[in-house]
């Protein structure tokens, strides 16, 4: 990371825009890079095996982390997968305590330690179903309830903890899994896509009738 060698990681009072920029810059570059050095390709293994084998794949988060349950939903969707996206808690411990064997629940927390969502991963897990967490911290409340845990390497700042390198280190994961998913069945998926991104394009504004 030779160009930002200079460049310290908190974002101080007296701080240009520019300064700003090359910190938040090398935070979620690092977050990336770190995360990938960090993130067990045996475990990405199992919960992509997991995915393509559910029924229903449920995520659920809080805050930051809900943003990118919802975007995962809506990958596994593109693709034909059967997959909800949870962000009110009561709501989550409901559709948790509906799961089965061959259903998946993944939770996302950077702390992994938030109440609500620890909460639907253990009634998901008393359900029988499939867990999966994506969290930083490998020994948090939230992975002792995981069969997967899938480990972020987040740098946050004292300005934004928890909400700027956290987010896209979770991306940066969700997209693996997605990825890995839509290979396994490499087939279905493309198709998926193709008629999805057909259906899409089809009511851009700027294409005329017939077109």
């Amino acid at each position: 990371m030779a160009g930002f060698a200079q460049v310290s990681g908190d974002i101080d009072q007296s701080d240009s825009l520019a300064d700003i920029i090359a910190k938040v810059a090398r935070n979620e570059t690092l977050s990336i890079s770190d995360t990938a050095a960090n993130l067990d390709p045996a475990g990405l293994e199992e919960a992509v095996n997991v995915i393509v084998a559910a029924r229903r794949i449920d995520t659920f988060g809080v805050g930051a982390s809900a943003f990118v349950g919802q975007d995962l939903q809506q990958k596994l969707s593109r693709i034909g997968r059967v997959a909800l996206a949870w962000t009110d808690a009561h709501s989550a411990w409901t559709s948790a305590a509906t799961l089965e064997g061959d259903c998946v629940a993944i939770a996302i927390s950077h702390s992994g330690a938030t109440l609500d969502t620890v909460e639907y991963l253990e009634v998901a897990r008393a359900r029988g179903a499939h867990t999966v967490a994506i969290t930083n911290f490998a020994d948090s409340p939230l992975a002792a309830h995981a069969d997967i845990v899938l480990t972020t390497a987040a740098r946050e700042t004292r300005f934004r903890s928890a909400a700027l390198g956290s987010r896209i280190a979770q991306l940066m994961v969700i997209d693996c899994v997605f990825t890995g998913v839509a290979q396994a069945s490499y087939e279905q998926s493309m198709e998926a896509l193709r008629v999805t991104y057909d259906v899409v394009q089809g009511r851009s504004s700027h294409r005329r009738p017939g077109e």
